[in-house]
């Protein structure tokens, strides 16, 4: 009979077979390690954090078999460790995911767990909020968790990725508090206002989808791509925004490690970028105030007035991102 494995001997001897074959790693886990880590605690049922505890405890021959298995379809497949479980992580919450979503992992997360202090002063209450691109709904439930007085409405184009939304909405009990539309962007609000305004859009230019590896390839395009430049999505929000939010509202917006490119293109507009732990290039925030005078700026004033007091044009782009 063969000897039963520890914990740590099978994780050493995953990384080592991870390691050896130059896989990547951009799904909200950052390497070989912690990828063995999260399929291991996925395998023994243990929440992220707990390992250490367990490291010289024997595994049955089943889960044994359940790792090994979890570990060659990674190399040979390279699919997202995320959606070989079903499962991820976004701070301390857990999200139900497959190929309908893209994996989650947002920095807006790491902003909303400071309550978006200090460019949200303490006392703002939120009593609306607004999730563009919601994908899975993780960042609509942390909303909802965070901002415990607010109700949310939380948009996307694809209905399959609301599918996947409304299975994670419901097993946190939270229908009644998080409104699922389908929406090109604004089109299905057209007439709300919002306190606070949030979007993880699609961001990633044509020369950079090509060259993606392949772990990404297995998450929908229209999740990751914006049009030639990868600002496709920004555009239409920074456009329609302000329309959007109320007398002091608050835009956050993600775009990956893009701030160059926005800057560059968007001059007009005052961003902020709060350092996150991918750095202080890949968040932006501005409030109504400060888009309705970039928006100043950019139109000539005939044109300002007949853009402030009614929606402004929408252009068809996939809204689904987080």
């Amino acid at each position: 009979m063969r000897q039963a494995s520890s914990v740590r001997d099978l994780i050493e001897h995953a990384l080592a077979r991870l390691e050896r074959v130059h896989l990547s790693f951009g799904h909200g886990i950052p390497s070989a390690w912690d990828e063995a880590v999260y399929l291991m605690l996925h395998v023994l049922k243990l929440p992220p954090d707990e390992l250490t505890l367990y490291l010289d405890r024997l595994v049955s021959a089943r889960d044994t078999v359940r790792f090994n298995a979890l570990v060659a379809k990674r190399i040979k497949r390279r699919i997202p460790a995320a959606y070989l479980t079903r499962e991820a992580w976004l701070g301390d919450y857990r999200f139900y995911v497959d190929e309908r979503v893209i994996v989650p992992r947002s920095f807006i997360a790491e902003l909303l767990a400071e309550r978006i202090s200090p460019w949200l002063p303490p006392r703002r209450r939120i009593r609306r909020a607004l999730d563009l691109c919601t994908g899975s709904a993780c960042l609509a439930i942390i909303l909802a968790k965070t901002f415990t007085g607010a109700t949310i409405d939380a948009v996307d184009l694809d209905r399959r990725a609301l599918a996947v939304a409304r299975r994670n909405i419901a097993a946190y009990r939270l229908p009644q508090r998080i409104r699922l539309l389908r929406s090109d962007m604004f089109s299905a609000v057209s007439d709300e206002s919002y306190d606070l305004i949030i979007a993880n859009p699609p961001y990633v230019s044509e020369k950079i989808m090509r060259t993606l590896p392949r772990e990404y390839r297995h998450e929908p395009a229209t999740a990751l791509a914006s049009g030639a430049d990868g600002l496709d999505a920004v555009r239409i929000i920074l456009r329609e925004a302000a329309a959007h939010l109320t007398a002091k509202g608050l835009l956050v917006v993600e775009v990956g490690h893009n701030r160059e490119r926005v800057e560059a293109e968007f001059p007009q507009y005052p961003f902020t970028w709060p350092q996150t732990s991918g750095g202080d290039d890949c968040v932006f925030i501005l409030d109504r105030a400060e888009l309705l005078a970039a928006q100043r700026r950019i139109l000539t004033p005939s044109k300002l007035q007949a853009a402030v007091p009614h929606r402004a044009s929408r252009a068809s782009v996939a809204s689904r991102r987080s």
